[in-house]
């Protein structure tokens, strides 16, 4: 039987509703895996997480700074808290399960802060030395170079030294949570991958291979390593 990988949403409070992009969708079934989207429903953590066989945190909007214990600086966005708080206990109960996790864009920062680590809030006011990270282009487009660590599983799986990846955001890793390691950074040093050093597969990249999978290789073997790990 496929694995279920549970896919988190984005939501909307002024129109109640929750979305997500297709192409999460698609990428978990291309990869073996049958994507189920889970709502923001914080009194159903628990059953999410004995369902799921792994958990993929989507992009969006950015996370609120209560949780890693800071104020808003001017250049903060949007939010969305009660997300947050879901994303961050259903993490927090992945990681102590030992489930298979892949989090994407924004979906690292909570992986980071949920593991104890914080972000910037804004990369462009907090770190002087930012390349462009919101590229104007294509979502598929690989708009700048990330170079990936040696020994790790991301280095497994990719099997490359460099790549060039897509860049939709404005936040990013600060403090990596303890039992972290960054296994991937951009040309300017900001962190564009972690993983768990004491989980199975947790790995979390700051770029969209969802939108990538399609011409791709490498973004292919990541959601297949991914689904693969939710096999075991």
């Amino acid at each position: 039987m496929k694995p279920i990988i549970g896919i988190t949403c984005s939501e909307e409070d002024e129109l109640g509703r929750y979305y997500l992009s297709y192409h999460y969708v698609l990428a978990v079934e291309h990869a073996g895996g049958t994507p189920l989207l889970l709502p923001s429903a914080g009194k159903s953590v628990n059953s999410f997480v004995h369902l799921l066989d792994g958990l993929l945190l989507s992009g969006g909007v950015d996370v609120d700074p209560v949780f890693f214990g800071e104020e808003p600086l001017p250049g903060m966005g949007e939010m969305t808290p009660r997300r947050d708080s879901f994303e961050i206990s259903l993490t927090k109960e992945f990681l102590l399960l030992d489930k298979p996790l892949l989090a994407v864009c924004r979906g690292i920062q909570v992986l980071n802060i949920a593991a104890g680590g914080n972000i910037f809030q804004d990369i462009y006011s907090q770190y002087s030395d930012a390349i462009q990270h919101s590229q104007r282009a294509a979502r598929h487009f690989p708009s700048h170079a990330v170079t990936i660590s040696p020994d790790t599983i991301l280095k497994d799986i990719i099997l490359a030294d460099k790549i060039r990846v897509n860049s939709f955001h404005h936040q990013a890793v600060r403090k990596i949570a303890p039992q972290f390691t960054i296994c991937a950074q951009a040309g300017d040093g900001i962190v564009e991958a972690i993983e768990s050093e004491k989980n199975t597969f947790v790995v979390g990249v700051q770029w969209h291979p969802e939108c990538m999978w399609q011409n791709d290789e490498n973004s292919r073997r990541l959601f297949a390593a991914f689904v693969e790990a939710c096999y075991k």
